[in-house]
């Protein structure tokens, strides 16, 4: 049977019936490890990238457990997800939606995240909630309007945590840490473990189980990737080229400001390519309306930012273009991993300047790659080589130049204080 591995991680036969719904087949690794020890208690420590199922992994053992609480009235918030980005709540609480249909059992599951009326979301939450998916800040302003109460939270999840750390998420989450019960449960997922990561999870998690999924082989066929030799000022043409050379029917454009994507958006739409700007100073009105039209293949090419880009999920996305590569060696695999998914095949191009060549030969080493650079007739790179860039202090891989960028100015700071980073655990306030 397609759910028999499914069946041997001690899940009802309510959230199998949901699993095989969602056509899950076999549990991947995290989720083989992760669900019987969340649903047994256990606290959890996962390294797990983009893709590899996390939200299953704890949802499933959540809602297998809310299922079997008993219900008050008005509803007791049970789980708590908190998560860096407005649409990641939005994607992660869908799912959480998906996995309970044909339930008995009504589970009322909220997202909460700020850009729009708190209103709204403070009125859907007067029949209380089983489960709420919240950036940090608008869940502090429920709290603090009367609208969610924490104190019966029995489960913490931190989805993303080195993201909420280095988004500036570390006020907020000590505050909302200082809400909640003391004894509970706490799942930390995080794609990277910096040292701040470290320090949240010895002081949040109590014997965890320590998960460490290996990440993707981005070498497989599924992701066909090449790295295109181009002058900057020609980028933008070359991008016009291949969406007229290829048959991408959905493009994924990395770009690395937010002028930038809406620059470039327009510049598509005047050559007759359907394209939309997404960026952090949108209203969410504007960046939900951008996606469902990517999902419903009415424009080609969305034209993002990192952070606006962090919980997109299209099932089938063509082809990943790195129109500016990422500052992070490691944001390089995020980035081309949301392509080639589900058995399909997908393509990732990177736009290498001269400039970029010391950085792109560090993305390289980190991920054990080693890419041809194309030359495309009529958009050969004529620039020299930029002179060997300088890396200070940044474990992460960032792009430097001979200039320290204000990060660099406050990752050196942080590095000479005595007790190092600021600990969101701990409070000054003694409470």
């Amino acid at each position: 049977m397609v759910d028999v591995g499914f069946e041997s991680l001690g899940l009802s036969r309510e959230l199998l019936s949901a699993v095989k719904a969602r056509g899950y087949t076999d549990p991947t690794p995290i989720q083989s490890a992760a669900v019987p020890a969340i649903l047994s208690g256990r606290d959890v420590l996962a390294c797990a990238q983009t893709g590899s199922g996390k939200t299953a992994a704890f949802g499933l053992p959540l809602l297998e457990r809310i299922r079997t609480t008993p219900r008050e009235r008005p509803r007791r918030l049970l789980a708590l997800v908190l998560v860096p980005t407005r649409e990641l709540a939005a994607q992660v609480a869908e799912e959480l939606r998906q996995l309970t249909q044909g339930f008995t059992r009504s589970i009322a599951i909220h997202a909460v995240f700020g850009g729009v009326s708190v209103n709204p979301q403070r009125m859907a939450m007067r029949g209380g909630a089983d489960v709420v998916v919240a950036t940090p800040g608008r869940l502090l302003d429920l709290v603090e309007r009367g609208a969610l109460r924490l104190q019966g939270v029995t489960t913490l999840v931190l989805d993303e945590a080195d993201r909420l750390l280095d988004l500036g998420f570390a006020e907020e989450l000590q505050r909302i840490l200082e809400r909640l019960p003391a004894r509970r449960q706490s799942l930390l997922f995080s794609a990277t473990f910096p040292p701040k990561v470290r320090s949240l999870a010895d002081r949040l998690l109590t014997s965890p189980l320590k998960l460490d999924v290996p990440r993707v082989d981005i070498e497989t066929p599924s992701i066909e990737q090449r790295a295109i030799a181009v002058d900057g000022h020609a980028r933008s043409d070359l991008l016009r080229h291949l969406l007229r050379a290829h048959a991408w029917p959905s493009v994924l454009v990395f770009v690395a400001t937010k002028r930038a994507t809406e620059h470039l958006a327009e510049q598509l739409c005047r050559a007759g390519i359907a394209t939309a700007p997404l960026h952090g100073e949108l209203s969410q009105t504007s960046r939900s309306e951008a996606l469902a039209r990517f999902k419903a293949s009415e424009i080609r090419v969305l034209v993002a930012t990192d952070l606006a880009a962090r919980g997109i999920h299209v099932e089938e996305l063509s082809a990943v273009v790195n129109y500016d590569l990422p500052r992070s060696a490691n944001d390089y695999l995020h980035r081309i991993g949301r392509t080639g998914r589900a058995g399909n095949v997908g393509s990732s191009v990177s736009f290498v300047r001269a400039e970029d060549e010391s950085h792109f030969g560090l993305i390289e080493k980190r991920h054990a790659l080693s890419l041809a650079r194309e030359q495309i007739q009529g958009f050969e790179r004529t620039e020299a080589e930029a002179p060997r860039a300088i890396h200070v202090g940044d474990s992460s891989g960032g792009i430097k130049g001979r200039r320290k960028s204000k990060k660099d100015k406050l990752r050196e700071a942080a590095a000479r204080a005595a007790n190092g980073p600021p600990d969101p655990t701990k409070t000054d306030r003694g409470t």
